[in-house]
């Protein structure tokens, strides 16, 4: 069945790198390789990386944009205009089979008419844990306006599914398909970057529901007492003051290191580490737990959330929050070494069931599935 797939540049527009605009940017990568489907992406300027890494979108365009002349102001504010425009323009064509929005913008539906539209619905954070999104007005309520109109819905784990048909049980489970997402990262040995011997890996943003606070004070002995170890926090922003304050009050401002990372880095981080920790307190899927499982790095991580369904018997789980049990954790991986070995080995048999090729397929089929509006 010959198929034409609208997506929008929403995501695009809000997300320089994440695992948002990473999950559509190898769908349509792979959907581009299926015969009689035409996918079309109505991005004219994105600073996103992700997708201008995968060579989805006009490099020279963006290169002439973004230059070190090009107003501040401009950058920030027009690229997205362009792109929403042309979005309008292409649904108001109506010369598509199906539309696909890529975050919670309902701006759409004023122009879709009868088309069939596919939502992802990538967690229930804002549902689940509300007091961190105080400030947030309109996640929820046009999340479930598109919910409640959409003609299929991908919930991207069996947990996020769950969290759905539990939070609004009117919404029809028939119609909510689940697909797991992958890891992109690819190993190239020309990287190398200055880092410790011996360290724990903490990677992305520290804050609210991420709980890096539980890791910080599972590993503070084991930092004080180990002259060797120490902890490394990859990618999010620099340490904030009260973050310095609390690491030089328990002597510890030596041992804690933030470093950055560009898209081809990061492998070289989870390849390294002693261990990838991912203490946060609810999760959609995780894509950390692939990535950190494919660069042969153990993963600890709750027995909570999505986490069993991703990580399977490789991961090495502790009680949510339990402090405790995540330092025994820790010292098992640090003192034993054909334990960690063990949980190396079955990361890289776990991560090999999540490819981006089966994502994108099984998303194909839902999309036509929306086309012919089957249940």
């Amino acid at each position: 069945m010959a198929i034409k797939i609208l997506f929008d540049s929403d995501i695009f527009d809000r997300q320089k790198f994440g695992g948002i605009s990473w999950y559509f940017t190898e769908v349509i990568k792979n959907l581009k390789t299926k015969a009689n489907t035409k996918t079309t992406l109505p991005v004219v300027f994105t600073e996103n990386l992700v997708l201008q890494d995968k060579k989805l979108t006009n490099k020279l365009i963006n290169r002439l944009f973004y230059t070190k002349y090009t107003p501040q102001i401009l950058i920030k504010k027009a690229p997205p205009r362009l792109n929403t425009t042309l979005t309008r323009y292409y649904l108001k064509q109506q010369n598509f089979d199906v539309f696909v929005p890529t975050y919670f913008d309902i701006d759409f539906l004023k122009y879709i008419g009868n088309k069939p539209f596919v939502l992802t619905v990538y967690d229930m954070l804002h549902e689940i844990l509300p007091h961190y999104y105080l400030d947030d007005k309109h996640t929820v309520p046009q999340k479930l306006t598109l919910m409640e109109q959409a003609t299929r819905i991908i919930a991207i784990s069996e947990n996020t599914k769950k969290d759905i048909v539990k939070i609004y049980p009117h919404i029809d489970a028939n119609k909510i398909d689940v697909v797991h997402l992958a890891q992109s990262l690819e190993i190239d040995e020309k990287v190398k970057i200055d880092l410790p011997k011996k360290y724990i890996l903490f990677v992305g943003y520290r804050m609210t529901y991420k709980n890096f606070i539980c890791l910080f004070n599972a590993a503070k002995t084991l930092l004080k007492t180990d002259p060797d170890l120490y902890l490394i926090c990859a990618g999010g922003y620099a340490f904030k003051p009260e973050e310095i304050k609390l690491f030089k009050n328990e002597g510890l401002s030596d041992k804690i290191i933030h470093k950055t990372f560009e898209v081809n880095e990061l492998f070289y981080f989870y390849q390294n580490a002693q261990c990838f920790v991912f203490p946060s307190q609810y999760e959609g899927f995780g894509i950390p737990v692939l990535e950190a499982m494919a660069c042969g790095c153990p993963v600890i991580l709750p027995r909570y959330s999505s986490f069993p369904e991703v990580a399977g018997e490789a991961g090495i789980y502790f009680e949510l929050n339990d402090e405790k049990g995540l330092e025994d954790n820790l010292k098992k991986v640090l003192e034993n070494e054909d334990f960690r070995k063990a949980y190396i080995t079955k990361g890289y048999a776990q991560s090999g069931k999540f490819t981006w090729k089966k994502t994108a397929d099984e998303c194909f089929e839902i999309f036509q599935k929306a086309v012919q509006n089957e249940y």
